[in-house]
């Protein structure tokens, strides 16, 4: 059990059934009345951030968040597959379990998968990926690094600002928590 005296930001704790992460918290002793807790916690099941106030010594049962590598294998046109590298169990995950990373999602890719009580709550893709560039306008003579930027189409069906240098079938280095063009690799 976890008391509120043990609040930390990342901590991961059960509130009403389901599991929640606590993104920021804070300690207050009013001059006047007791003590409490303030914190803001997102609900990893609906993605939903809400805040509430504990009293202290409250006690809640600890969020046992199960983490492992899988590789993503295809996309069966309504789902993702992914395999477990060590039992080699295959999961089919929705394109809201992955949360807007489907786009930079590449075949045998290596994921961290988060999941609570069986049922996945995040997944977690590589900082960076290499993807080819598919289509882009052709480059103009002179263009600079400096110089201003294009859209470019990758090999998964992104679409990222690049430099205007940049041409077809160029392989580039992608933040894949941005979605920012980082280098050419």
């Amino acid at each position: 059990m976890i008391d509120t005296s043990d609040f930390k930001t990342g901590l991961t704790i059960e509130l009403d059934g389901d599991p929640c992460k606590i993104v920021d918290f804070q300690h207050v002793k009013p001059g006047k009345g007791a003590a409490f807790v303030r914190t803001k916690i997102k609900n990893l099941k609906t993605g939903a951030s809400i805040e509430r106030t504990f009293r202290p010594g409250e006690k809640f049962q600890e969020a046992v968040m199960e983490r492992k590598q899988m590789e993503y294998l295809y996309f069966d046109g309504e789902f993702y597959v992914f395999m477990d590298n060590e039992t080699f169990e295959q999961s089919n995950l929705t394109e809201a379990q992955l949360d807007g990373g489907q786009r930079f999602l590449k075949e045998n890719m290596v994921c961290l998968v988060t999941s609570f009580k069986g049922e996945v709550m995040e997944v977690e893709l590589p900082n960076t990926v290499e993807l080819r560039v598919v289509e882009t306008e052709p480059s103009i003579k002179g263009s600079t690094v400096t110089g201003g930027s294009k859209t470019a189409v990758l090999e998964t069906g992104a679409v990222v600002n690049v430099p205007l240098f940049i041409e077809a079938d160029e392989v580039l280095r992608i933040d894949t928590r941005t979605g920012a063009y980082i280098e050419r690799a």
